[in-house]
């Protein structure tokens, strides 16, 4: 059953990125037709890189403007635009998040898409490589075979036959057919002149692959990790949170510009590749194949003929002509020339591995596995390579820019805190609704103030204690503010606790507490300190 022939047809998003302009230096426009070798081509290709550099320029001048304006005018903040403004930044970083959020989504697709592509990229080379290597060892060893073990034979056969004129003449023509195969085996393509190892490619372009999708992974979860430290840097309003913030922040947004200048400039270089890769090949293996050959393999039409088919068919029709005559000779020459059947036989040996290899070389020449592994890698580099590329793109963009408005968000937040904290600095010491006051006047020395109630419990267990008598005159007269509790009806319901050291107004005393202090002596008051003298 005939398959259906696989054509490469360039998509459209690298005649888009084939399209760009370039440009040399000096701002000179250059051919696009993909020529890494040329002078005006890389640098082409040097310039649309620098677009990384100009964007994330254009960030920091962007930012350091911001930044100017805001410590210009934080100090004209009121109280009535404060809340409305941290409502707009806090949307400000919500939207930013979201954004980064997003443009890391895009950017795990778009490095997973690469690493298919380059991954197809090394198979189809690894494939393309024991190909041609096993056309060159199938080459190199069937010519071995036949200059050193046929001829060996043949000389030996010589000596043996040099009575029968017959069989010197049919050994003479077998030197003939000998000959043949060997011409028509070096007229085969070798693969040493090409001086190309495709298996070494393969694993140069592996390793630097691997190292580029691991960079990538590292940016995408540093984008992730940022904006999980923002919302927790401004939940928590942390200083030292929003400095290391903008230390990570500032990082990611240098690498994700540099990684769009990157992305760019080798999208554009592949595309360029993608849209005519036939004549870059041709121009490129000129000089050891042919460009009948070339064209064989790169298109692989049934119009286009076989370029080895007559060398191949020589061959088969030599080495079977040289079995008929060996089948001749051991039928014939045997009986009369005993010692010449090992040599025949051994003929017949290598006749037959180098048949195999022949019909081995035929396979291996066609066109269509190396037009396969040929396709594959197109197909990998050009369509999920350059898509993943243009994924990657847009995921630097949107970062960049999202990570530029998160700065600003930080700024902003730092700004509040500021002005919070100078609010907080302007507020009356001598207020005595300022809880900071209340802090400033505690005196630490009333702390340890005994409460009534641990004073009169203690009273109560030592038995020992008696009030003495007091004189009229030492009563003291109580003070204003127990004598208005006194006018209140004296009733002790609140009077168990303590307020003293609180920042409140005196407390009040009931009369059996009243008497209790008065009735204290001089080693009570030594032992609890005149916490209790009014």
């Amino acid at each position: 059953m005939a398959t259906a022939r696989l054509d490469y047809v360039a998509p459209w998003w690298t005649y888009w990125l084939h399209n760009f302009p370039h440009f040399n230096y000096f701002f000179q426009s250059v051919d696009g037709t993909f020529n890494p070798e040329e002078a005006n081509y890389q640098q082409s290709l040097i310039v649309l890189a620098c677009v990384g550099a100009v964007g994330l320029g254009l960030s920091l001048l962007v930012l350091a403007v911001y930044l100017i304006c805001l410590c210009c005018c934080c100090k004209d903040i009121d109280e009535d635009s404060k809340r409305p403004e941290t409502c707009c930044v806090t949307w400000a970083a919500v939207i930013a998040g979201l954004v980064i959020c997003s443009a890391v989504g895009v950017g795990f697709y778009g490095n997973s898409e690469t690493n298919d592509g380059v991954y197809q990229l090394t198979y189809s080379l690894y494939n393309a490589n024991h190909t041609l290597g096993g056309i060159n060892n199938l080459i190199a060893g069937s010519v071995g075979h036949v200059e050193t073990g046929l001829k060996q034979h043949l000389e030996r056969l010589d000596e043996i036959f040099a009575a029968r004129a017959d069989y010197l003449q049919t050994l003479r023509f077998m030197q003939l057919m000998v000959n043949n195969v060997i011409r028509e085996l070096a007229a085969l393509p070798d693969i040493n002149k090409a001086n190309v190892d495709l298996g070494a490619i393969a694993d140069q372009t592996a390793a630097v692959e691997y190292y580029r999708w691991l960079t990538y992974l590292l940016l995408l979860i540093l984008d992730l990790v940022i904006c999980l430290a923002m919302c927790l840097g401004m939940a928590k309003q942390s200083r030292w949170l929003l400095i290391t913030i903008i230390a990570f922040v500032v990082l990611s947004l240098i690498l994700s510009w540099a990684s769009l200048g990157a992305g760019t400039s080798t999208a554009v270089g592949t595309s360029d590749f993608c849209v005519s890769p036939n004549k870059f090949i041709v121009n490129q293996t000129k000089d050891f194949v042919s460009a009948d050959v070339a064209h064989y393999y790169l298109f692989c039409s049934p119009n286009l003929p076989n370029p080895f088919q007559k060398s191949l068919t020589i061959c088969q029709r030599s080495l079977t002509t040289m079995q008929i005559q060996i089948q001749g000779l051991l039928q014939f020459s045997v009986p009369f020339f005993p010692t010449a059947e090992r040599d025949l036989l051994g003929i017949q040996r290598l006749l037959n591995s180098t048949e195999f290899s022949v019909h081995q070389l035929t396979v291996l020449l066609d066109c269509r596995g190396l037009h396969k592994d040929y396709l594959d890698a197109l197909m990998g580099v050009c369509y999920d390579g350059v898509e993943g590329l243009l994924y990657l793109s847009l995921f630097s963009l949107l970062a960049a820019c999202a990570l530029s408005v998160m700065l600003c968000a930080v700024f902003r937040v730092w700004t509040l805190m500021g002005s919070r904290d100078r609010e907080y600095d302007d507020i009356d010491e001598e207020d005595p609704f300022n809880p900071q006051a209340r802090r400033m006047s505690y005196n630490p020395r009333r702390s340890n103030i005994h409460s009534f109630c641990s004073y009169t419990s203690s009273l109560g267990s030592q038995a020992s204690l008696h009030p003495p008598p007091q004189s009229a005159s030492n009563v003291v007269p109580p003070p204003e503010y127990m004598n208005q509790s006194m006018l209140f009806g004296g009733s002790p319901r609140y009077e168990n606790a303590p307020l003293i050291g609180r920042g409140s107004p005196p407390p009040s005393y009931s009369p059996s507490m009243r008497t209790t202090y008065l009735s204290m002596t001089d080693a009570q008051i030594r032992h609890f300190g005149t916490d209790f003298q009014v």
